[in-house]
């Protein structure tokens, strides 16, 4: 199988029946794809508008569709998670269900895995239709932070049409929102040709976003949270230790001087200041207490991640 093509959907009734013409259409009029043997896996995220009876219907008609359905929403990361376990393309694509993803850009996509060598490569939005000060703006803020944070250097991280080689789906996780952080999943796993294209967006025809406010919120938590694993993940003292060290330092080295000072102070007969009785020496006992729990934090991190059953999973690219 040359491509596959990797699709959530959420209550996308209306839009689906468009897509896959689209789709079908596009790769058919592609001089570079028209030959390429395909599947499109649409997995069904729980919808309750009749999404399914439709893509039921058309797989008996379509020998090109696959679909998986969810009990229930579980999201955006689980569906593409299960897609990519589905998918068997040599070259796996991602695109949404809301048409605002042209299924016109996806040959120029596989051309630059195939012949530039791209492990992955990532649609940049460069003209939206969305609401300028409920999407647009808070986008460019998060793929700012996204950059500095990642070192990966893409305009538009999120963008739900993206190309991967098959093997670069096959070992990433993806779950609870880490979709929006796939490339940098992938340079984790090692995979570190990343590559962009400038996308056609479309308004969105039919619904609205699924997505609030909140995402901004909780992709922020999510990079965090990704970050801290792919640092110190296996080496959590590495972080909680030094900066426990510091802060025990900084608590143990501040008392220190105010004893010092008072009783230097005292052998002089100059006035002096009981050390109990300084503001700064509360604040260094806090410093001292604070320092002590992160050193004890890492220390158990350190316990768990050495009996976890993963701690010795590396990525072989090839063995002879």
């Amino acid at each position: 199988m040359d491509l596959s093509i990797v699709i959530s959907a959420y209550n996308e009734a209306e839009s689906l029946p468009e897509l896959i013409s689209w789709i079908h259409r596009s790769l058919k009029a592609s001089d570079y794809l028209h030959d390429a043997t395909y599947e499109i896996i649409i997995v069904d995220d729980g919808s309750t508008d009749g999404s399914w009876n439709w893509i039921q219907q058309t797989a008996k008609t379509d020998p090109t569709l696959r679909a998986i359905r969810f009990r229930r929403n579980y999201g955006k990361s689980p569906a593409l998670h299960c897609g990519f376990e589905a998918a068997t393309g040599d070259i796996v694509i991602t695109m949404d269900a809301d048409l605002q993803d042209s299924p016109e850009e996806i040959p120029e996509l596989v051309r630059m895995i195939r012949e530039e060598g791209y492990d992955l490569v990532s649609g940049w939005k460069k003209k939206r239709y969305d609401n300028r000060l409920t999407k647009n703006i808070p986008s460019k803020l998060y793929n700012w932070t996204a950059r500095k944070v990642t070192g990966i250097h893409l305009h538009d991280m999120n963008c739900g049409l993206k190309a991967y080689r098959n093997e670069v789906v096959k070992n990433i996780e993806i779950y609870a929102d880490m979709h929006r952080y796939i490339p940098f999943l992938a340079k984790n796993a090692g995979f570190g040709k990343i590559g962009e294209k400038p996308v056609q967006h479309q308004a969105r025809k039919y619904g609205q976003s699924k997505f609030g406010m909140s995402r901004f919120v909780n992709g922020f938590l999510d990079l965090m949270t990704i970050w801290f694993l792919a640092g110190f993940g296996k080496k959590p003292m590495h972080i909680f230790g030094v900066c426990g060290s510091l802060s025990f330092l900084a608590g143990f080295g501040i008392t220190l001087w105010l004893i010092i000072e008072k009783v230097v102070a005292q052998a002089g007969g100059l006035k002096y200041r009981a050390v109990t009785d300084q503001p700064l020496f509360y604040l260094a006992l806090v410093a001292v207490v604070i320092g002590t729990l992160l050193f004890l934090t890492g220390f158990l991190g350190e316990l768990i991640s050495r009996n976890s059953p993963n701690r010795n999973d590396y990525q072989v690219r090839e063995r002879i």
